[in-house]
C-alpha cells in the first residue's frame, strides 16, 4: 500500500488526511518513483485553500505534488528497462506527489548528479528551473545590478547565488529575523523591507541610475514600492505572490520609462524546456554554483504542517516533505 497526504476538502492546513491506496501501476511510457523528497510550493497552498478554482482543476480529494526525488522503481511498456534503480528527480502532472510513491512520465525523469544529494535536487525542481528562467527572460548580464526582493524564500536564494555569479552588484531584501541568514549569502547590500525608508536605503545602493532587474520574489505592495527602483530601460519581473497577489505594476509609467515589464507567463514552460533547466541547475548544483537551504523538512503524515510554514511566511529557504518514518 501506498500512503499519500490527501486535500479532503478545500480549507486550512488541517484538511490533510494520511490516505492508504492501492501501489500504482505504471503505463505505457511512464515510471514508478519510489519517493523519498517532495518538492512543496506556495501555489499549492493556495489551492489547497480554495483560491483560484477558475484557473486549478484539483478538486477534492486529490493529492497534491508536483514534484519528487527518489529511485525508479518499475518501468511502463516501452520505457528502457535499465530505468530501475535510478535516482532521478521528476516532475508530475501537477498532482500526486504528496506519496511514497508516484507515477510519472518517462520523458519528465531527470537523472540526479552522483554528487547531488536528492533533497538537494528536489529542492532545485521548481526553484532551480524558475529562477534560471528569470534569469533568462530578464537578460541578466555581468554588468548589471538586481535587486531580489523575498530574497529569504527558496527562489529568492537561488537568485541571489544566481546574480552574485552573473551580474555586477546584487541587493538583497528581507525582513526581520531572516536578515541574519540572508546575510549568509553574501549579497553586496541586504535591506530590511520592515524599515518605512527601506527604498531610499536601496536607492542609496543603485545611486541614480537604479537597478538594471528587479525579480519580485513577494508582490502585492511590496513589489509595487520595488518597481520604483527600476532603472530607466530596465527590466522587473512581477512573479511573486506570496502577499496575496501580485504587483500591479502601472504599464504607462513603465513605457514612460523604458522599463520591460514581465509576470508569471515567463516561466509557464514547456515540458521540454523544464527539462532542459531541470538539468542546467542540477549541474549549476554540481558545481558550486548555487545551493538551496533547506529550512525545514516534514515528514509525509505533517504535510499540513508544511503547508502552515510556508503561509506564515516563518520559513527560511525552501519548505521539503519527506517520506522516511
Amino acid at each position: 500500500m501506498v500512503r499519500a497526504a490527501t486535500v479532503s476538502r478545500f480549507g486550512g492546513p488541517e484538511v490533510f488526511e494520511l490516505v492508504e491506496t492501492p501501489d500504482p501501476v505504471p503505463g505505457a511510457g511512464e515510471v514508478l518513483v519510489s519517493v523519498e523528497v517532495i518538492d512543496t510550493l506556495w501555489l499549492e497552498t493556495m489551492v489547497r485553500s480554495g483560491a483560484g478554482q477558475g484557473f486549478w482543476p484539483m478538486r477534492p480529494p486529490y493529492v497534491p505534488g508536483g514534484g519528487v526525488a527518489g529511485r525508479i522503481a518499475q518501468v511502463g511498456a516501452g520505457v528502457d528497462q535499465n530505468l530501475r534503480g535510478r535516482r532521478v528527480v521528476a516532475l508530475t502532472r501537477g498532482e500526486g506527489g504528496y506519496a511514497d510513491r508516484a507515477v510519472v512520465a518517462a520523458e519528465a525523469v531527470v537523472a540526479v548528479p552522483d554528487s547531488v544529494d536528492l533533497t538537494v535536487a528536489a529542492a532545485l525542481l521548481h526553484d532551480g528551473v524558475t529562477a534560471l528562467a528569470l534569469f533568462d527572460t530578464a537578460k541578466v548580464g555581468p554588468r548589471d545590478g538586481v535587486l531580489v526582493v523575498g530574497a529569504s524564500g527558496g527562489l529568492g536564494v537561488l537568485c541571489v547565488q544566481l546574480a552574485r555569479a552573473r551580474a555586477a552588484k546584487v541587493v538583497a531584501v528581507a525582513r526581520g529575523a531572516k536578515l541574519e541568514r540572508v546575510a549568509s549569502l553574501r549579497p553586496d547590500a541586504l535591506i530590511d523591507s520592515a524599515r518605512p525608508d527601506w527604498v531610499e536605503q536601496a536607492q542609496a545602493v543603485f545611486g541614480q541610475h537604479g537597478a538594471d532587474v528587479v525579480l519580485d520574489n513577494v508582490g502585492g505592495l511590496l513589489g509595487e514600492a520595488a518597481f520604483t527602483l527600476t532603472a530607466r530601460g530596465g527590466r522587473f519581473s512581477a512573479h511573486g505572490t506570496p502577499s496575496g497577489r501580485f504587483a500591479n505594476i502601472d504599464r504607462q509609467a513603465a513605457d514612460e520609462r523604458g522599463v520591460s515589464v514581465t509576470g508569471i507567463e515567463a516561466v509557464q514552460l514547456s515540458q521540454r524546456d523544464r527539462t532542459r533547466y531541470v538539468e542546467q541547475a542540477l549541474r549549476e548544483a554540481a558545481a558550486g554554483v548555487i545551493a538551496p537551504i533547506i529550512g525545514q523538512a516534514f515528514p509525509l503524515d505533517q504535510a499540513g504542517a508544511a503547508h502552515a510554514a510556508i503561509e506564515g511566511r516563518t520559513a527560511f529557504g525552501k519548505t521539503l516533505i519527506t517520506t522516511h518514518v
